[in-house]
């Protein structure tokens, strides 16, 4: 699996946790999915600006 794919795994792998949390009421899930979806979100625009690097390069 690319780095991308993994990354915007990570962030649908929050956003179930927070729904879970927010389903039954479990704060520290809530508080899990939404660090997870930033950690996901981070990595994928660090993808991103090293594509962009990458490109002005060549």
């Amino acid at each position: 699996m690319s780095d991308t794919a993994g990354n915007k795994a990570e962030e649908i792998k929050g956003k179930a946790k927070e729904a879970l949390g927010n389903a039954t009421g479990n704060e520290q899930w809530q508080a899990e999915g939404k660090a997870e979806q930033a950690k996901g979100a981070l990595k994928q625009a660090g993808e991103k600006v090293k594509d962009a690097v990458k490109n002005v390069k060549n």
